[in-house]
């Protein structure tokens, strides 16, 4: 598969365009460009280490995603984390300190990663962790949060460490975000954007693309709300059934082709914001990109996994680096196999072919 694709020259170049469709986003704000300017020098030199590793066999991936722990405040319908039980009720039982994970952030600045993003759980709920976060400056960390845990000592935070980039969790408007994510979130997540608009500091959002809020989620009027509140950065995340229930949610081919060709559009319509979608078109990428090809997982105990919606390991980051993690027998498995690029219903291959990777990994 990879002989087939340039994964390396892919991922550097989505790398290339996200930081300088940054920087374009902040020109109006002195201190925020001016440390988008320093990211982007950070940015080369990390793009530059993981070419000298490609070309002696080693493949490090641009991107990194980190469940900081296992709690959270609230429930949403259809939580993938709680229904694979990475989000728990519980009190947390032997997760990552801040130190612990303070050397994973310095081990992947080293290596060559670029982008960290921090999730959950509720990610907030680990300020500890946010303020190491804040000590790897050539990371740039955007913080998916559901926005309910913002307060002034965070803003404080935020204007400090300008690498850490709150995005906040919202699908739509009032009726889409508090049918998921319950009564009174959406006010707070109006409230706390005013308030990071008025201290210059760069946020974004994220919406979970499901087909009840596909077309809302790339409308004028949806955007229009976003971007008078100062908002530069947009993911969309395509929604994953993790329950029979909810097969219903999950976008089809329409749904996926509502959101490219929305937000080829919205691209165009606002230049002063960022667009992600996620996974996007796998058929352009190559497949695939979890396992380390373009990112790979940790998850709040240690476990190196495929991605978040594969919560499979046969390493932990306490036992190994991160140089090893990536070159597990798992990992190393699902990129020289076919699995990452096989047909699939939309999502995430690695969920709907989990049989497959339960197999990998006892090795049958």
């Amino acid at each position: 598969m990879d002989e087939k694709f340039d994964i390396q020259g892919y991922m550097t170049r989505g790398v290339e365009h996200i930081v300088a469709e940054s920087l374009k986003a902040t020109l109006k704000d002195p201190r925020e460009s001016a440390f988008m300017l320093q990211f982007a020098a950070a940015s080369k030199k990390a793009s530059k280490r993981r070419a000298e590793a490609e070309k002696a066999g080693e493949h490090i991936p641009p991107f990194l995603i980190a469940s900081i722990t296992s709690s959270c405040n609230l429930h949403c319908a259809g939580c993938s984390s709680r229904c694979n039980h990475a989000t728990v009720d519980d009190t947390p039982v032997s997760q990552l300190t801040d130190a612990e994970w303070l050397s994973i952030f310095r081990e992947a600045e080293e290596i060559g990663v670029s982008f960290i993003l921090l999730a959950g759980g509720e990610p907030m709920l680990r300020r500890d962790i946010l303020e190491a976060a804040g000590k790897t400056p050539d990371i740039l960390f955007p913080i998916f949060t559901n926005g309910t845990y913002m307060d002034e000592a965070y803003f404080m935070l935020f204007d400090k460490c300008r690498n850490l980039i709150p995005v906040m969790s919202i699908e739509g408007g009032r009726e889409e975000t508090e049918m998921r994510r319950g009564k009174g979130v959406y006010e707070k997540l109006l409230s706390n954007m005013d308030n990071l608009h008025r201290k210059r500091l760069l946020f974004g959002a994220s919406v979970t693309v499901t087909t009840r809020n596909v077309r809302e989620a790339v409308s004028r009027a949806f955007l229009d709300t976003l971007a008078d509140r100062g908002c530069k950065l947009v993911v969309y995340v395509e929604f994953v059934p993790v329950t029979e229930e909810s097969r219903e949610l999950a976008p089809g081919e329409e749904e996926r082709e509502i959101l490219r060709d929305g937000i080829a559009h919205l691209r165009e319509t606002y230049q002063e914001m960022v667009f992600v979608s996620f996974p996007g078109d796998e058929k352009t990428s190559g497949g695939c990109i979890a396992a380390g090809r373009g990112f790979f997982h940790i998850n709040s105990h240690g476990g190196a996994e495929p991605c978040p919606f594969s919560p499979y390991s046969d390493r932990n980051v306490r036992d190994t680096s991160l140089r090893e993690a990536l070159r597990s027998p798992l990992f190393l498995a699902l990129r020289e196999g076919e699995l990452l690029s096989d047909d699939h219903a939309g999502g995430c291959v690695l969920y709907e072919k989990r049989s497959e990777v339960e197999a990998i990994l006892e090795g049958r």
